[in-house]
């Protein structure tokens, strides 16, 4: 008679994909990132799954009556924190100063802005 083995995705050990040893997988992703399929060891061996993954910081504004979300992309996590600290630095009630923050390079992903018009003039 055959038993057929049913794993618990939500249980704290997994089997590796690579070696199939058991691992705690959500210690795994917290220190190391990547798949929570596959162990520390292959994830170190392997190719950075996170390579890839652009460096991703959402900055908001005042604006009227709705406030706006711009989500902008950086090169590397320390561009992004510089852009975020210099970001915070310079802005506030009509303050109009760049304060540096084109000096660091960076594009926009995606942003929401807010109608201004919003009492139907014009």
């Amino acid at each position: 008679m055959k038993y057929m083995v049913v794993i618990n995705m939500s249980s704290q050990y997994r089997i590796c994909k690579e070696c199939e040893d058991e691992f705690d997988w959500r210690e795994k992703v917290q220190r190391f990132g990547g798949y929570s399929t596959v162990c520390e060891d292959c994830h170190l061996d392997g190719p950075d799954p996170d390579a890839d993954t652009p460096v991703l910081r959402a900055v908001t504004t005042g604006s009227g009556k709705m406030s706006a979300i711009s989500i902008l992309s950086f090169e590397s996590k320390g561009d992004a924190d510089e852009y975020c600290r210099k970001y915070e630095a310079n802005t506030g009630w009509n303050n109009r100063r760049t304060g540096g923050l084109n000096d660091v390079k960076h594009s926009l992903f995606a942003e929401n802005i807010g109608n201004d018009n919003h009492k139907g003039k014009k």
